[in-house]
């Protein structure tokens, strides 16, 4: 890293006074500082402060200490202590796991949480400590993931959106996901999205409308396409080694304090998003379109009975999820 990355990096962190002999918690996401996933992670490090049992913990949003992607190698190699962990970071490692990351699995956000909450979430929790020596301490909610495109166009189904470049985290799922959608899904960090909208490297992006807002993509698009394609869920994750190594007060501050972040996060986005595709057509001139989602079903049912990467799933825990 440069130095003038590591300065970049330094003014971003939210730092407490360490007292003597404290340990350093560094929290890692890809997601922009104004969005609630951020904020939440703002209030995780002051309960963390507050607790004053010898742990200080600095937050870096917008990838700038670690490259999107890169957090769960940094934290398995010990260069790392925490990051927001998403869903294609586990099934990289445990293919099983792999559904997690198909378009259409949940219903809402409550048929999300419900699911983390009970046998599944646990079964998925212990794997992800046992395989990855990973720790998950709360799970956040994302937020529901929609398609945002530079140029408006109709869009009744996956065919209109044939040749449309958009921008997908580099992994396999997110990959076989954009195939789903009928796009030609292109490999990008979000942290250079907004330039490739503005200069048209790419067509279009996914992502939850929070944070198309807190990342002011509205400034380089015309239309959102209310596809709901994936309700996301991200994890508080801790290298296992630093957190099993903590004494048991530590530990235990360390997760009530997650769960105080990832509450915090989940209530403000989804009260958020009750009322930012409005303001995205009041306030920036957005063009919102509700669609008939039968057809993107369909295509989604098509693309993963067809893939390779599909056979390596618990086609019996996504079929108890989907409720077939």
């Amino acid at each position: 890293m440069t130095i003038k990355s590591l300065l970049a990096a330094s003014a971003l962190a939210l730092t407490f006074a360490l007292p003597a002999g404290a340990q350093t918690v560094r929290f890692s996401t890809a997601g922009p500082a104004p969005d609630f996933l951020h904020r939440g992670m703002e209030l995780f490090a002051q309960q963390v402060a507050d607790a004053n049992v010898g742990l200080t913990v600095e937050t870096y949003p917008g990838s700038a200490l670690f490259r999107q992607g890169t957090e769960v190698p940094a934290i398995q190699r010990g260069n790392l202590e925490m990051s927001t962990m998403a869903a294609p970071e586990i099934s990289a490692q445990i293919p099983a796991w792999g559904f997690l990351s198909r378009a259409f699995l949940f219903r809402d956000y409550d048929h999300m949480m419900e699911v983390m909450s009970g046998p599944i979430g646990a079964q998925m929790i212990a794997d992800v400590a046992e395989q990855m020596d990973i720790e998950i301490l709360a799970v956040a909610y994302l937020g529901t993931r929609q398609v945002n495109l530079h140029t408006a166009r109709d869009v009744t189904g996956p065919d209109d959106l044939a040749g449309v470049k958009l921008r997908m985290p580099a992994t396999p799922e997110w990959l076989l996901l954009g195939e789903s959608l009928g796009v030609e899904p292109t490999p990008m960090a979000m942290p250079e999205v907004y330039v490739a909208l503005q200069t048209g490297g790419i067509d279009g992006q996914e992502n939850p409308l929070t944070i198309m807002n807190a990342a002011r993509f509205y400034e380089v698009t015309e239309q959102v396409v209310l596809t709901s394609h994936m309700v996301q869920p991200v994890f508080y994750a801790i290298s296992r080694p630093f957190f099993t190594a903590l004494t048991e007060e530590q530990q235990q501050v360390l997760r009530d304090a997650a769960q105080a972040g990832a509450s915090w996060n989940n209530e403000n986005r989804l009260a958020d998003e009750m009322s930012v595709a409005e303001r995205l057509v009041s306030e920036n001139g957005l063009r919102v379109d509700q669609i008939d989602l039968a057809p993107f079903y369909a295509r989604a049912d098509e693309v993963y009975a067809a893939s390779d990467l599909a056979q390596d799933w618990n086609q019996d825990l996504m079929h108890q999820i989907m409720g077939h």
